[in-house]
């Protein structure tokens, strides 16, 4: 399990992230979504030893993370900043990471660059934007380490090379039992792979939740009644968020217990329509309930 305990880190005086707390379990892949400048590179930095935190702890299984040899080797790290060392092929970088990685499978490598036609002995700083994301994922996965960072993780691919690589990901979960953390300023991006999401705002988590559970327990609620309502009519719904314009009233609810719409339909409503939400309407409803404007976040 990976623990985030009132983490703190700041350039010049300037906090970027500031007693942020989060747990991640084991064994599930999990979306970290927000602006640039959210703080989402940093985090993953620090995570990865590559800066010292000014503040709190990152544990790992009750270890700190930080510059500890043994967890390294369970730990690999795709920046949103490609870097591959010079004159290297993707041969190459099979080979150095082979150094570094125990459980490192060149055969992986060599059988995944032939599918995406790589040439495994061409110079990587000749390829494509696209194709360098390709050979550092590749790399990534092939350490079969049990944690796995990756920033803006399908940068510069198509949506093809996207759906290939969501699937290695999940396969990667399912074989080692990794924990996959991704960051991507595009919820949409990440709401198909992902178990769980976080939104990362100024140095914070505002909002994380299971996917699952949203998606079965928020819905949206258009409703008429014969006679004048208002929110108090509505009492026994959870309601994140209600608005009337004339006789139709749009109600956001959480119906955790799943007797919501049961409920509705005792009132003989002259109107019903019950919806489930998109992750993107679940984010933005809850962001107006902690006061935000979701499109200043995202």
């Amino acid at each position: 399990m990976l623990e985030i305990k009132n983490l703190t880190k700041k350039f010049n005086n300037n906090y970027v992230l500031e007693k942020l707390n989060c747990c991640i379990s084991d064994n599930a892949i999990y979306g970290l979504v927000g602006a640039n400048g959210a703080g989402k590179s940093t985090l993953l930095r620090l995570i990865n030893s590559i800066y010292q935190a000014d503040g709190g702890a990152i544990l790992i299984d009750n270890e700190n993370v930080y510059d500890n040899l043994k967890l390294k080797q369970e730990m690999v790290f795709v920046p949103d900043d490609l870097f591959f060392y010079p004159n290297y092929t993707l041969m190459d970088m099979g080979e150095y990471y082979a150094s570094l990685y125990p459980k490192f499978d060149l055969n992986y490598v060599i059988n995944t660059a032939d599918k995406l036609k790589l040439n495994m002995n061409v110079k990587i700083n000749n390829f494509s934007k696209g194709m360098k994301r390709q050979c550092a994922l590749i790399c990534a996965l092939a350490t079969n380490a049990k944690y796995m960072f990756f920033d803006e993780t399908f940068d510069g691919l198509d949506p093809v090379m996207r759906k290939f690589f969501k699937s290695l990901l999940a396969e990667s979960l399912e074989k080692n039992k990794s924990t996959i953390i991704m960051t991507s300023h595009n919820l949409r991006e990440l709401e198909d792979i992902c178990d769980n999401l976080g939104l990362l705002y100024k140095g914070k988590i505002l909002f994380e939740s299971d996917i699952d559970t949203i998606k079965t327990s928020m819905f949206k609620v258009q409703i008429s009644l014969k006679e004048d309502f208002n929110k108090k009519t509505f009492k026994q719904l959870n309601i994140i968020s209600y608005k009337k314009i004339g006789s139709i009233a749009t109600i956001i609810i959480d119906d955790k217990k799943g007797n919501a719409k049961e409920y509705l339909e005792s009132l003989k409503p002259i109107i019903l329509d019950f919806l489930p939400l998109t992750l993107e309407e679940v984010f933005i409803y809850q962001m107006e309930v902690l006061g935000y404007e979701f499109n200043e976040i995202i």
